[in-house]
């Protein structure tokens, strides 16, 4: 037996028994007569001591000894003279009476410890080492309670989880796809899943009115924190279902999951807000409400005033920054630096203090009195003691721009905690987006998502105009998932894919497999995505998906431990059918 107990489980109430212990060893400490090692393996820690009465052949295992050497102890518990409260052991410790070297270990390339010495593509070379570390291993803990938490709500509320291909077509639409040669079939492809998206409607129309499954989907596009080329959706679907069904039963998830997971009681619904004013009042669909500082616009009272870089923009707003009239000369200026940065875009940055006096002073006091600044003020519930910043500039890139600044500002005056959440759902999305680049239209979420019936119409008169019956849900400025009502019935799905661009030849090349079952009496349906990785690194307070993943992907999207994507040999790429352009 490799051990009777854990290095985190023994307590006072265990003294006197006689245990065996496995590990790792993560410090040494020799004393000269005696000589102290922490045993650590993934429930905790536990203090060995070798003393004065070790015998010297135990001696001399001790000083072959080394961190990260796997070992295995046998010894009695007693109460430590010198007690650790931050141990949750840190009240007894293991008078070892027997040693045996399991493994001996090199060095590691960086300290495993909570607060490591190395860096994170190092940490990712050796990432086997760093799952040793407390908070890696705690996210991946957090990963593990979640899904079961999931699987325990879907599986009460009838849900069945069936598992769909990994290996599928390629699909015109959303990101580009990973691909899969076939060497059976030489000069095609499968693709990896982007998301089981037309597998899941199939399982509607087969009748099983409730799935989930939680499971790997694939994008190939540019990675920053919170992607990653493979990454987890909890993906479900239900039949005979409108959209407030879909909220309110996924709400019912998202509220189990506060509770379990974080200890929290969400008794009132979630707000619901409108995707237009999610633009207007923040910028963002996916707005952060830990915190007001909604944008209001000033476009026509600010006009009209000699003051040309107003005169001559489409669209003028600011946010009222509370008790901020004291910011300095220098605070300003840095934050006109800010906002000036090619990722933020924009020109400048006006500013209005609203003194405690009542008076106002403005980079803009030249071409505007008191008068004017108070009337800015009031429409932005502006007080004493409060600081108005304002952009001006093409609408949409000026609001992109303030919602860069809110955020921004969120995080110097400390309104962004970790450990406050603030979900919502966001609603009324347009169906379609105008590319100006290609000329036409994209689906705003998918070619599936059903558009609002009474605007329907628009398809013919003015498709840009219609919204679609989708929803994403968000956690603290963050798009946790999205979803929608789907199409299913043949003849709107045509108009949709006409709307696209896609002629009827390449939807039933694409997706006739789709079209066909629609013909076999589809029931109304819709459902939900949920990023799992997302929703982790929310409730772990990461911005990072990469912490909640055990082998992730650097920006790259190299997984410089397994030194992959790498080349492969002739043999291969001539079995595949294949040749290297060089």
């Amino acid at each position: 037996m490799y051990r009777t107990h854990t290095c985190g489980e023994l307590r006072l109430n265990d003294i006197g028994q006689e245990v065996t212990l496995s590990g790792w060893i993560q410090a040494i400490r020799n004393l000269g007569g005696m000589t102290f090692i922490t045993l650590r393996d993934r429930y905790g820690l536990t203090q060995l001591v070798f003393d004065e009465n070790t015998s010297n052949d135990l001696k001399q295992k001790v000083a072959m000894l080394g961190r990260e050497y796997v070992i295995k102890v046998k010894g009695k518990v007693v109460e430590r003279s010198s007690k650790n409260p931050k141990m949750p052991t840190g009240e007894i410790e293991i008078i070892s009476s027997e040693l045996s070297i399991l493994n001996k270990s090199e060095i590691p390339p960086f300290t495993i410890e909570d607060d490591t010495d190395g860096g994170d593509e190092l940490r990712m070379k050796y990432r086997y080492l760093d799952l040793r570390r407390n908070p890696v291993r705690r996210n991946l803990e957090l990963r593990h309670k979640m899904s079961q938490e999931i699987r325990k709500f879907l599986d009460h509320a009838k849900f069945i989880e069936i598992e769909t291909p990994y290996l599928v077509n390629s699909t015109p639409e959303g990101a580009r796809d990973f691909l899969v040669p076939s060497r059976m079939n030489p000069g095609e492809f499968y693709a990896l899943p982007q998301s089981p998206q037309t597998l899941k409607q199939l399982l509607m129309v087969s009748g099983f009115d409730r799935y989930f499954q939680i499971v790997k989907c694939f994008r190939d596009e540019d990675l920053r924190a919170d992607r990653q080329p493979e990454f987890t959706q909890i993906d479900c679907e239900m039949s005979f279902v409108d959209q407030e069904d879909v909220l309110n039963m996924f709400e019912g998830l998202a509220k189990q999951l506060f509770y379990e997971i974080k200890g929290l009681n969400f008794k009132e619904d979630f707000p619901r807000i409108n995707y237009n004013d999610a633009m207007t009042y923040y910028g963002s669909d996916k707005p952060d409400l830990r915190f007001d500082m909604r944008f209001t616009e000033i476009t026509e009272i600010a006009k009209g005033k000699d003051f040309k870089v107003f005169d001559s923009v489409e669209y003028i707003g600011g946010m009222n920054a509370k008790n901020c009239a004291e910011y300095s000369r220098k605070q300003l200026d840095e934050l006109t630096e800010f906002v000036q940065r090619p990722q933020v875009g924009a020109k400048g940055l006006v500013y209005v203090k609203y003194n405690i006096d009542g008076t106002f002073k403005s980079s803009v006091d030249k071409f505007y009195n008191q008068e004017d600044l108070k009337t800015w003020a009031d429409l932005m519930h502006a007080e004493p003691g409060d600081l108005i910043l304002i952009l001006a500039g093409e609408r949409n890139h000026t609001l992109n721009a303030l919602n860069v600044l809110r955020l921004e500002m969120g995080d110097r005056l400390g309104l962004r905690d970790k450990d406050k959440f603030a979900p919502c759902w966001v609603v009324d999305f347009p169906l379609l987006e105008w590319d100006e680049e290609d000329k036409r239209f994209f689906a705003k979420h998918h070619p599936f998502t059903s558009p609002k019936i009474e605007d329907i119409a628009l398809f013919e008169s003015d498709p840009g105009k219609m919204r679609a019956n989708a929803y994403d849900f968000v956690i603290n400025g963050v798009e946790i998932g999205g979803g929608s009502i789907r199409i299913f019935n043949t003849e709107l799905q045509h108009k949709m894919f006409e709307a696209l661009g896609i002629s009827k030849e390449e939807a039933q090349l694409k997706f006739g497999f789709l079209l066909n079952a629609f013909k076999f009496g589809a029931p109304p349906h819709g459902g939900i995505a949920f990023g799992l990785d997302r929703w982790c690194s929310v409730f772990g307070g990461s911005e990072s998906i990469r912490d909640f993943i055990a082998f992730p992907k650097n920006n790259s999207g190299r997984d410089v431990m397994l030194d992959t994507p790498g080349k492969i040999d002739k043999k291969q790429l001539d079995e595949l059918m294949l040749k290297i352009k060089e």
